[in-house]
């Protein structure tokens, strides 16, 4: 399982983000903190998720699209 560690004002950046999807359901920008820290965990992603390199990776991106959908964590 991927691990991904935030400092502390990263997770407040990436909660207040989160929080206003959760609201409204809009991915919106409001300052440019949110969108570094979204560069941020997708760079950490990369390096911990060597799927991305595998040319099965879009089934294994629906599978697991499919998997979260039916709450089949």
């Amino acid at each position: 399982m991927p691990k991904i560690e935030l400092s502390n004002n990263e997770a407040i950046v990436l909660m207040e983000f989160l929080l206003r999807f959760s609201d409204d359901d809009k991915l919106e920008i409001e300052h440019e903190a949110e969108k570094q820290i979204l560069y941020n965990l997708c760079a950490s992603l990369e390096s911990e998720m060597p799927e991305i390199l595998d040319p099965k990776y879009k089934e294994l991106l629906e599978k697991a699209r499919n998997v979260i959908v039916n709450n089949e964590l």
